[in-house]
């Protein structure tokens, strides 16, 4: 079992920076990659990043690419979203989530339905 804990939301205006944190724990956790999903008002999930815990490649919604990047600490088991130049689209429920390597996540940027999410932490960015 892998437990997944979201920091570090908040409210920013248009333009700022923001860094999530997921803490990382479970006896199996290591079998798993990480990533983050957001999910705005009336939409539905939307991939955002994930790293491969093999390889430790990164992956990048469309969306997203050149202003948020993903980041591990091993020695601390937590994983970083750094999100740069916020816009209100940006606006959303952030979610960390855990996929079996190589699973889901990374094959198709989708939510694995057998995998394992945090809590989630609010983003808001006004204009």
């Amino acid at each position: 079992q892998v437990q997944l804990e979201e920091s570090g939301g908040g409210l920013v205006q248009a333009g700022d920076s923001l860094r999530l944190t997921c803490k990382v724990s479970g006896r199996t956790s290591s079998r798993y990659d990480i990533g983050w999903f957001r999910q705005g008002p009336g939409k539905g999930r939307e991939f955002v990043a994930a790293v491969s815990r093999s390889t430790d490649n990164t992956y990048y919604g469309d969306s997203v690419k050149g202003r948020f990047t993903i980041s591990t600490d091993n020695a601390k088991n937590t994983v970083y979203l750094q999100m740069n130049n916020l816009n209100p689209d940006d606006t959303a429920d952030y979610y960390c989530a855990a996929s079996l390597k190589g699973g889901l996540m990374l094959r198709l940027r989708a939510p694995d339905p057998n995998g394992y999410w945090g809590q989630g932490t609010q983003v808001t960015v006004s204009s």
